[in-house]
């Protein structure tokens, strides 16, 4: 494995590959995806945090810094990064520390993300080296073909296919001062979502929805005076339901275990499913058919399928939602999901703009 200790080390490695036109796959602190070649160039260290402004709410770090050094960082200011990335290794069963460039690579976003939006919308800014060894940044160096287009949010969620990350940007957030959870045991997925929507419709700012064996959670936070306002006005609005309040510690330890899928920890065939919230009764409903156990976070927007069914039978039941095998069974590759063709030739467009010679994991996005 390549381990280069600066940018322009790193710079100088994707160049002469990119001149033999050779394969890199790319890697953080190898948390997540598996590398099935030898040619694995890591970000591990470039790690440390450039600049942290706690009253800008800004922080600047190296790519490859551990998330948990950047988590701690900032609780020590009482500050948080608010679209509370997940922690994969309790489903992929790997090791290693997971880096906030491999966060900001697969755009990795918690239960938070239903308020306060996906990794994507906290970037402020990147620098990154493309598929021909040339170091850009936003801001800075421009990019032909390119030109007006949101770099961050291109890279984001790209799984390295576009350019390796060398140092991010990041809008931090105050940690809220009160935390409850409401939960609502006894429903299925249609009630669950039901209940989501009526909720995430008003003011009241719901930071988490799920649902998990038959129980419904909704989480509240803020001061805790509006804690409080906000449970009593939703427990109002939701008063065809009982629901029972966990307090600040539960909600936290429910919220990680949320957050990290740990109900599906171990071993097995896991999707990750991208659905319209509307479609996610249907849609697990039919997963259900094939035999396995699902999930709901991001209010219904996101389902978690532990089970049986190839790829073929998951993604029929997915319908039009978008389908990833995030842990396969045996040794078989990740897949992901299959793009509609004019999607497709959006994105093979960008491939070949910044890695003309498709170096950077290739053929890893092509379901």
């Amino acid at each position: 494995m390549m381990t280069p200790a600066s940018e322009t080390e790193l710079a100088a490695l994707v160049a002469d590959h990119h001149s033999r036109a050779a394969p890199l796959w790319l890697a953080g602190g190898g948390t997540r995806l598996r590398l099935p070649h030898a040619a694995t160039l890591s970000t591990r260290a470039l790690s440390g945090v450039v600049t942290y402004e706690p009253g800008e709410l800004t922080l600047i770090a190296r790519a490859g810094t551990p998330l948990a050094e950047i988590e701690a960082l900032l609780a020590d200011q009482g500050q948080a990064l608010a679209f509370e990335p997940m922690d994969h290794r309790a489903i992929l069963g790997t090791t290693g520390a997971p880096t906030i460039g491999g966060v900001v690579a697969a755009n990795v976003s918690g239960p938070r993300r239903v308020l306060a939006g996906a990794c994507r919308d906290h970037l402020l800014g990147v620098r990154f080296v493309d598929g021909r060894g040339r170091v850009i940044r936003n801001g800075g160096r421009v990019m032909k073909n390119v030109t007006g287009m949101d770099l961050g949010r291109l890279v984001a969620g790209s799984f390295g296919t576009l350019a390796v990350l060398t140092e991010v940007a990041l809008k931090t957030l105050p940690l809220a001062e009160a935390q409850e959870t409401l939960a609502f045991p006894g429903l299925d997925a249609a009630q669950a979502v039901a209940l989501f929507s009526a909720a995430l419709a008003t003011p009241f700012e719901v930071s988490g929805a799920a649902f998990h064996a038959g129980t419904a959670w909704l989480r509240i936070e803020g001061l805790a005076a509006q804690a409080a306002y906000r449970r009593a006005r939703l427990t109002a609005l939701l008063r065809d339901h009982a629901p029972e309040v966990l307090d600040a510690a539960a909600s936290r330890a429910l919220w990680q275990g949320l957050r990290d899928v740990a109900h599906f920890a171990g071993k097995g065939a896991l999707w990750r499913i991208l659905v319209k919230p509307t479609d996610a009764p249907a849609t697990v409903a039919a997963l259900a058919r094939l035999g396995g156990d699902a999930s709901l976070d991001w209010g219904g927007g996101l389902i978690w399928y532990r089970g049986p069914g190839d790829p073929g039978q998951v993604r029929q039941a997915a319908g039009a939602g978008l389908a990833m095998l995030l842990r396969p069974s045996g040794d078989a590759p990740p897949l992901f999901p299959t793009e509609p063709p004019g999607v497709a030739a959006i994105s093979a467009a960008l491939r070949r703009t910044f890695d003309p010679a498709g170096i950077l994991n290739p053929g890893l996005m092509e379901g």
